[in-house]
């Protein structure tokens, strides 16, 4: 009986080590999140509303449900810009002005250092999986609701 209770008791360790190894893989975000519908499917997005979250955005992921995606908030309406410097996985980027309309959209390829700018003055740049924007059904000069906490960045 003494080796059967051994080979569960290994069993069940590397039945442990294998699950924490695989979510160890995982990112964990110290960003908050908030829901935002966007066209016609709701989505789960991280606020990058300082500068550091802005800066490092998505870069360093293998991957993002299909249902995520992250907002940055910046202080007002302005031309933006984006880049994938470090980033690995192929995004949609959403330039949305103050007023919740959509300027303009885009694809954007991993690691790709290339400037994507918007079409016009945008407060608000949304990253989502690349093709999930078109599945949204969302256009340029589309209204967007941004999520009450995630209309303005953090101050101090």
């Amino acid at each position: 009986m003494r080796p059967a209770l051994a080979i569960f008791a290994i069993t069940v360790l590397m039945m442990i080590t294998s699950l924490n190894l695989s979510c160890a893989d995982r990112p964990r975000s110290p960003l908050r999140t908030v829901p935002m519908t966007i066209g016609s499917k709701n989505f789960t997005l991280e606020v990058a509303d300082t500068d550091p979250a802005r800066e490092h955005g998505l870069m360093k992921r293998d991957a993002m449900p299909a249902d995520h995606g992250m907002i940055f908030v910046f202080d007002a309406d302005a031309e933006r810009s984006f880049w994938m410097k470090n980033t690995r996985i192929p995004l949609d980027i959403i330039y949305v002005n103050s007023a919740g309309r959509v300027v303009s959209i885009a694809a954007m390829q991993p690691y790709d250092w290339s400037a994507v700018p918007s079409k016009g003055p945008a407060k608000y740049a949304i990253e989502l999986n690349q093709g999930v924007a078109a599945q949204t059904g969302v256009r340029p000069g589309d209204v967007l609701t941004i999520p009450p906490d995630a209309r303005e960045p953090k101050r101090g």
